[in-house]
């Protein structure tokens, strides 16, 4: 398999991010300042989601309207939360809609354990079965602290490189120019089936490296690392990026 790199400007959208911690507030705040009609959903809604909105200049929308007029939207919430979320959103997203998954399973810490998951299933093609949407995996193989602090400009020198991997080529365009405008270089991570190679554990997880880097690293990966990782972090611990 060989993994690409792209870059692509996307104009003006209407995106709504579900999960406004660490991961999914950084990412919303970011693209309402690029200049997109952002609306923003939490499990939780209240007080917290409506401050959080007025404080980005975005607006505080139910999980179930999180599609609504919506062109792309970012799921950042615990997997384990993922069934629920799909189960206000199944038949409700129009299929030119794009859905980002930045999850990642961390079983027996953050998450309860999922049996297909434990069982091998690819982590996003499990959730698009969920949803019955394709997905594009991204945003979910850097730590939260670099994708606050180390976003840059295109064409600086070190730029970190984020891999997107999905089905359908326009989405996964489209969401590859999302990553640039919030300040990664993208990387063309091949089909959703693929997506595994940028889970954590594997060799381009949380390595903050350039698109060169990541590329190299992507082919590298084995199964068996992800499976190491979750067994690790349920002994150790893990802080959560969200």
């Amino acid at each position: 398999m060989r993994f690409r790199t792209t870059t692509t400007r996307s104009s003006t959208m209407k995106i709504t991010v579900i999960g406004i911690g660490n991961i999914g507030g950084t990412i919303a705040q970011r693209l309402a300042a690029a200049g997109h009609e952002v609306s923003v959903a939490s499990s939780r809604g209240g007080e917290k989601l409506i401050e959080f909105a007025q404080r980005i200049s975005a607006r505080p929308v139910d999980v179930q309207d999180a599609a609504d007029d919506a062109e792309a939207v970012i799921l950042s919430v615990p997997t384990e939360a993922m069934p629920d979320v799909a189960a206000k959103l199944r038949g409700r997203i129009p299929p030119t809609i794009a859905i980002v998954d930045s999850s990642n399973y961390v079983p027996g810490l953050r998450d309860r354990e999922i049996p297909e998951l434990e069982h091998g299933a690819v982590e996003s093609e499990w959730i698009s079965n969920l949803f019955g949407h394709r997905v594009i995996k991204a945003f979910n193989s850097i730590n939260y602290r670099s994708l606050q602090g180390k976003n840059a400009s295109p064409g600086t020198p070190g730029r970190i490189a984020l891999p997107v991997a999905g089905d359908d080529a326009d989405q996964k365009r489209l969401v590859m120019g999302l990553v640039d405008l919030v300040g990664f270089d993208p990387v063309d991570g091949g089909m959703l089936a693929d997506s595994w190679h940028q889970q954590p554990g594997t060799p381009a997880y949380t390595t903050d490296l350039g698109k060169e880097q990541v590329q190299a690293r992507l082919s590298l990966a084995n199964p068996a690392q992800t499976l190491a990782w979750r067994e690790e972090k349920r002994h150790t611990g893990f802080p959560g990026q969200r």
